[in-house]
């Protein structure tokens, strides 16, 4: 029986170990604390901003919240692809930046972005398919494409050229097995913001490859200076967008989990495909957002005044340029690019500095251990750190 049961678990066939995930990054260097040290831990790899008194979510979606429990309307089980107000709330709320209209059939309400990757890429596996990912990249797409058979490959992200897509890489690694390409704009960890032309590039790419664009949106619209965020929707007609979205960052409610994934395709390839299908049938397999949270989402959407997302973003840009001028006063330390958005910054180790360390996660470690703060490590002597705004911190 033994030999037997060691041979299941929740394993990567080709490593022989757990996917990792920022959950599992972040339980290893936590381990590290000094359990005696009397100074208060400095998490600065979650990406949880309600900690922080700076970061607290509008009135509005508090009343919302209210007003749902109290309508009596949001106490049963919802439709398997989300309350029929919400996802029409979403797909208005979304048309408004498109060059075409959002109906509620394009529209699907996940448990936060999270459910919304792992239901795209379990769809869209099958035998001998492969998925591009960007390099760096939220660690979850990779260990969820593994968890489900799909063969990931990664592009680079180019640092000086402030992160773009490495397009070369895109049309020399696709081929007939490719069915998706991942972008994250506003871009998790690096902070970057793609342009206009940049995503446009990066729809023909897709559109000569044949493959899908999966958006990842969770930071929309949180884009610092005189940066102005287009979702990568508006090149629908090139290739088909499935963007991941949540309420969870601009409104500040991650712990709400609400999400979504809207298909922006005016030619209707993903419901000729069977992929629109596929999403369904999906969904009617797993568990939905609670009821009571999807009733207060055109509430959230419709009502928020603008001066509580200009507040929030001036508050994470004076933070992005507070990280980005003290890293770069580190010797050991560079920052290729000052922070364009998100709510993460992308830094560079130089480990031939530095006595006694190994590499990323081994310094990550350390300084856990000795300063009570978190960082998470990336691949190559990275790190990313998530942008805090406490005035009693020093960075």
């Amino acid at each position: 029986m033994e030999s037997k049961l060691v041979k299941w678990g929740l394993k990567n066939e080709k490593e022989g170990c757990v996917s990792v995930t920022n959950r599992d990054l972040i339980k290893k260097i936590s381990e590290n604390l000094n359990k005696n040290d009397p100074r208060s831990i400095i998490n600065l790899g979650n990406g949880d901003p309600t900690p922080f008194p700076s970061f607290k979510t509008t009135l509005v979606a508090e009343e919302a919240l209210l007003n749902s429990l109290h309508s009596n309307s949001f106490n049963g089980y919802p439709h398997p692809y989300g309350v029929s107000i919400a996802r029409r709330a979403v797909a208005n709320h979304l048309s408004g930046d498109l060059p075409h209209k959002l109906s509620e059939d394009d529209v699907f309400i996940t448990s936060g972005a999270s459910q919304a990757i792992e239901l795209l890429l379990t769809v869209l596996a099958r035998p001998g398919a492969n998925v591009l990912l960007p390099r760096p990249v939220f660690p979850l797409y990779k260990a969820r494409a593994e968890l489900v058979g799909l063969e990931v490959r990664q592009f680079d992200l180019l640092p000086h050229r402030d992160w773009e897509v490495d397009l070369d890489a895109v049309e020399a690694m696709a081929d007939d097995g490719t069915i998706a390409m991942v972008v994250i704009n506003p871009g998790y960890p690096t902070g970057n913001l793609f342009s206009l032309e940049h995503m446009q590039k990066i729809a023909e790419t897709a559109q000569r490859k044949g493959i899908i664009v999966i958006a990842d949106e969770v930071y929309r619209h949180i884009v610092f200076e005189s940066q102005e965020f287009k979702p990568m929707g508006i090149f629908g007609s090139l290739t088909p967008i499935l963007t991941v979205g949540s309420l969870s960052k601009r409104w500040l409610i991650p712990g709400w989990r609400v999400g979504w994934i809207a298909a922006s395709d005016p030619n209707r390839l993903l419901s000729t495909s069977g992929i629109i299908e596929s999403i369904q049938k999906y969904l009617c397999m797993t568990s939905s957002p609670a009821t009571l949270i999807q009733g207060a989402i055109p509430e959230i959407l419709e009502r928020t005044p603008a001066d509580f997302f200009d507040k929030i973003v001036v508050t994470l840009r004076e933070s992005a340029e507070k990280c980005y001028r003290l890293t770069n006063e580190i010797p050991c330390i560079t920052c290729p690019t000052k922070p364009q958005g998100c709510m993460f910054v992308m830094i560079k180790l130089n480990v031939a500095m530095l006595e006694g360390i190994v590499d990323e996660l081994d310094f990550c470690c350390k300084l856990a251990k000795e300063e009570s703060v978190i960082l998470l490590p990336g691949d190559k002597n990275v790190l990313s750190l998530h942008i805090l705004y406490e005035r009693n911190i020093s960075l």
